[in-house]
């Protein structure tokens, strides 16, 4: 994701960002997701923004790894004891190196085109049988929000197909509606797969 309006629009709002409440579907899925994962695994958290879930990962006793492409959001989760890097979804290059990858609304800031090939380098970067972990905001085509941030959004069925292409098991599937940054209420969809 290397959209600037979209790293601008976190970057003035990282305080914000984290006093938004996580949807109960979330807090229970980053749990499921966090068991799902081999005790002590490694996990990649793609897109980490300002590095929560990473914490609670890491309090989770995993070993965590967490990427976002706002650098102010990387530096509060230094801050905070994350190992975070400024990157992008293209900096994904791994082969079988992580037990589980966490992409909690990430990838939705990448465009429709890009997300075969994501899909494709985030089961690549996995071990056989690691934990996927997608969240992404229902609904369809490209657009910004109120705040100017760059969105995509996908169908169900988009998802699964996509999800079945690129050699992902789908394990459980849940939806909901929250209430994001921007103010809206969107429906989402939170996904736990293995490769």
């Amino acid at each position: 994701m290397t959209d600037r309006k979209t790293i601008d629009a976190y970057t003035t709002r990282v305080a914000e960002y984290l006093s938004v409440p996580l949807p109960p579907e979330q807090i229970e899925a980053r749990m499921a997701f966090a068991e799902a994962v081999a005790p002590g695994g490694y996990v990649l958290d793609l897109g980490s923004g300002p590095g929560a879930d990473s914490m609670f990962f890491l309090r989770e006793a995993l070993r965590v790894r967490a990427l976002d492409a706002t650098p102010a959001f990387v530096e509060h989760a230094r801050e905070n004891g994350v190992d975070a890097h400024v990157g992008t979804f293209d900096d994904v290059t791994e082969t079988a190196t992580f037990d589980g990858i966490y992409a909690s609304f990430s990838l939705l800031h990448a465009p429709r085109k890009d997300f075969p090939r994501h899909l494709a380098a985030i089961h690549r970067a996995l071990k056989p049988e690691g934990i996927f972990f997608l969240g992404l905001k229902l609904g369809t085509g490209e657009h910004r929000d109120d705040i100017d941030r760059y969105y995509t959004y996908f169908s169900q069925a988009e998802i699964e197909e996509a999800l079945a292409e690129a050699g992902f098991t789908i394990d459980r599937i849940t939806t909901g509606v929250g209430k994001g940054l921007a103010g809206s209420y969107d429906g989402f969809i939170l996904v736990i797969a293995h490769a």
